[in-house]
C-alpha cells in the first residue's frame, strides 16, 4: 500500500472505551463499534514497575505498561505522510486517522478486518455523493480476513517498537534526560536491524513481518537505530527509526498519549458509504 502517497490499501464491531467520536463525512452517522462505558486513564490497568531499572528493564516495563493499557492516541510522520488519531491493539485493532499531510483531506478508519477511507468533499464527488469508501481486508493463505492497513497500523504500534527495542541483541543504552514539548521523557537508544525488528514480532503473520522488515529498510539499510523516549511513569511517549542505506533513508517519528484514555473508533453510517468488495494489502512505499 502507498501509505506515503494516499491511504487507498486494504477493524466487524470492536468493544472500545469511552464516548463515541465523530468521523467527518456526510450527516446522520451511526456508532458502528460497540461503545463500553467511559474509563479514566488512571482506570486503566497498570503493572506493578520491576526492581530492575537498568535500560533494558525500563524498556520491559514500559512494555508491560503499554500491553495494559490496550490504546493511546498517535501523533506520526512517516516519510512525507502525517496523520494523527486514536489506535488500540487490544480487544482487536482499530485506528482512526485523520490526515495532516499538506494537500491531503480524506481519513481512515480501521476495525479489525473491516476500513473506511474518505470523509471528504473528494471521495463524496467521486462515489456520487456518498463519503465513504468500505473495503475488506483480502482473505490470507491461511483462510482468515486480513486487517486493512495492516503495514501502517505495524509501524505505529507502540507494542511493536518496545518488542523491538527489548527484543534487540544490542544493550540499550541510557542517553538521559530531555524536552519533549512540556514535559521531561528519558531517552533511550538501541541499534537494531530492520530484520531484527521484524523478526521480534512474533505474533504477526510472515507477511505482516516480511512487510515491516521492506518498510523499516527503504534504502537498504543495515542498521536502525531506534530511540525511544519514557516519561516517570515507564510510558513511551515517542519513538523516532533512523536509517541509511544506498537507496534511501529512514526516519520514522511517532508520538504517543493518553495511554488507556477514554478513546474509542467510529464507523460511518452505512447509508454514507459504498461497499468496494475487499482489497490485498500492498507494501509501504516511501
Amino acid at each position: 500500500m502507498a501509505a506515503r502517497r494516499r491511504l487507498t490499501a486494504g477493524l466487524g464491531a470492536v468493544l472500545l472505551a469511552g464516548a463515541l467520536a465523530g468521523c467527518g463525512g456526510g450527516a446522520g452517522r451511526q456508532a458502528a463499534a460497540t461503545s463500553a462505558s467511559p474509563t479514566s486513564p488512571s482506570a486503566s490497568p497498570t503493572q506493578a514497575m520491576p526492581t530492575d531499572r537498568s535500560p533494558r528493564g525500563v524498556l520491559l516495563s514500559a512494555l508491560l505498561e503499554t500491553q495494559s493499557a490496550r490504546r493511546t492516541k498517535v501523533a506520526y510522520r512517516l516519510g512525507q505522510d502525517s496523520g494523527a488519531g486514536p489506535l488500540f491493539w487490544l480487544p482487536k485493532t482499530a485506528v482512526q486517522i485523520k490526515r495532516t499531510t499538506p494537500g491531503v483531506a480524506d481519513q481512515l478508519i480501521v476495525m479489525d478486518t473491516v476500513a473506511y477511507q474518505g470523509g471528504d468533499a473528494a471521495t463524496a464527488e467521486r462515489l456520487g455523493g456518498r463519503h465513504w469508501e468500505k473495503f475488506g481486508g483480502a482473505t490470507g493463505s491461511d483462510g482468515h480476513r486480513e486487517v486493512p492497513y495492516a503495514g501502517l497500523i505495524d509501524l505505529l504500534s507502540p507494542v511493536a517498537a518496545l518488542t523491538a527495542a527489548t527484543g534487540a541483541d544490542s544493550e540499550p543504552q541510557l542517553i538521559g534526560e530531555e524536552k519533549i514539548e512540556d514535559s521531561t521523557a528519558v531517552h533511550y537508544r538501541v541499534i537494531t536491524t530492520a530484520e531484527q525488528y521484524a523478526a521480534s514480532q512474533a505474533k504477526l503473520s510472515a507477511a505482516r513481518r516480511q512487510g515491516l522488515q521492506s518498510a523499516l529498510a527503504p534504502g537498504g539499510s543495515t542498521e536502525l537505530v531506534l530511540d525511544l523516549w519514557l516519561n516517570d511513569r515507564d510510558q513511551l511517549i515517542q519513538v523516532r527509526r533512523t536509517g541509511t542505506g544506498d537507496r534511501g533513508r529512514a526516519d520514522d517519528l511517532v508520538q504517543y498519549s493518553d495511554f488507556g484514555g477514554a478513546l474509542s473508533v467510529q464507523a460511518p453510517a452505512e447509508a454514507d458509504t459504498t461497499d468496494t468488495g475487499s482489497r490485498s494489502v500492498s507494501p509501504l512505499a516511501r
